[in-house]
């Protein structure tokens, strides 16, 4: 798995985004996917995951109604839509897969992608 984060930039509060991340491996469907992020000088934060088939999805307490997470298995990516942005939002934001069960903590994915910046502005 090879993974590619794209489509982050800088928005004003209250804005929105969408992530993307591409697979260039052969087998994106095995994996489950997540995205992470993390502000300058705090841990990695779990945001959300989707299952191989994206029929379930989890969520981060701090995005729950706000980002929606979905994936294209034809496609081989997985996206991160994120409406109503705060200025807290900001960070480098991650995705990620894993062979594991929506899974919510860093060490449970073994790929990941480069990061994409976040910024939002107040």
């Amino acid at each position: 798995v090879q993974l590619q984060a794209s489509g982050g930039g800088l928005v004003q509060a209250g804005g929105s985004l969408r992530l993307s991340c591409t697979d260039s491996g052969r087998i994106f469907s095995n994996y489950v996917m997540g995205w992470f992020r993390q502000a300058p000088g705090k841990e990695r934060e779990f945001v959300a995951s989707i299952s191989r088939g994206g029929g379930a999805t989890r969520y981060g307490n701090s995005v729950k109604g706000r980002f929606a997470i979905s994936r294209d298995n034809a496609k081989n990516t997985v996206y991160l839509q994120m409406n109503s942005l705060k200025p807290e939002d900001t960070a480098i934001y991650y995705c990620a897969a894993s062979r594991q069960l929506l899974p919510t903590r860093p060490e449970e994915y073994n790929s990941w992608g480069q990061g994409t910046l976040v910024t939002v502005s107040s």
